[in-house]
């Protein structure tokens, strides 16, 4: 009634094959489980990543704390200088300004001014006996420290002490075309200062309708 298999051959072949059944699921399984291993990490660094990128746009930003124009006639309605006070934000870690891009918008277009401590000669701003914005060159603008001296890249960098004044020069492109042609009354321009780390800070400038005084400074 019952067929009983007493031969040990048979026997033995299918407990080999039962066997390797067995380590091919164990070798997915870990292969599986390796992928999984691997994809999480991936993702958990991907996520760090976007998270301290995220906070670097909150945290790295320059803070404005001023914005003044000096008077260079005002008979004829311009200035000589643009000055933009700038200190860290709360909590930021230091800030390089000679990485920091300024996204100017003004009466003659548009223009991107890096950071530069020379005049269009080539010489060092802080070398120069009397050195005003007049002499920072097209594309650029320059720094000075709180004393009023022009500092140079290794120096001017933000932090929990040291506040500094960007200084643009308003006669040249997107404010002014030069030969006396400068930025002045009733005129209107943005700031876009973009942070070593992507963080932008809009300002916008607006200047009085009139002048009443040479080398007075007037709000902007």
């Amino acid at each position: 009634m019952f067929e009983f298999i007493n031969n040990d051959e048979d026997r033995g072949q299918v407990g080999i094959g039962t066997l390797i059944v067995f380590i091919a699921m164990v070798l997915v399984a870990a292969i599986a489980a390796g992928v999984l291993i691997n994809t999480a990490g991936f993702l958990q660094s991907q996520a760090e990543a976007t998270g301290q990128e995220s906070t670097d746009l909150v945290s790295e930003r320059i803070d404005v704390t001023s914005t003044v124009g000096i008077v260079n006639s005002s008979d004829e309605g311009t200035l000589k200088e643009i000055r933009v006070g700038v200190a860290g934000a709360p909590g930021a870690d230091q800030i390089d300004l000679s990485d920091t891009t300024i996204q100017a918008v003004g009466p003659e277009g548009q223009e991107n001014l890096v950071f530069n401590a020379t005049n269009s000669s080539g010489d060092e701003l802080s070398t120069l006996s009397d050195p005003d914005a007049r002499d920072v060159q097209q594309g650029a603008f320059a720094v000075q420290n709180s004393s009023g001296a022009f500092v140079g890249d290794s120096e001017a960098v933000l932090n929990d002490d040291d506040s500094f004044t960007i200084v643009i020069n308003p006669e040249t492109n997107p404010f002014g075309t030069g030969a006396g042609e400068a930025f002045g009354e009733s005129q209107e321009a943005t700031l876009d200062i973009v942070s070593p780390s992507s963080a932008t800070t809009q300002v916008e400038l607006r200047s009085p309708d009139l002048y009443s005084t040479d080398d007075e400074a007037v709000r902007l």
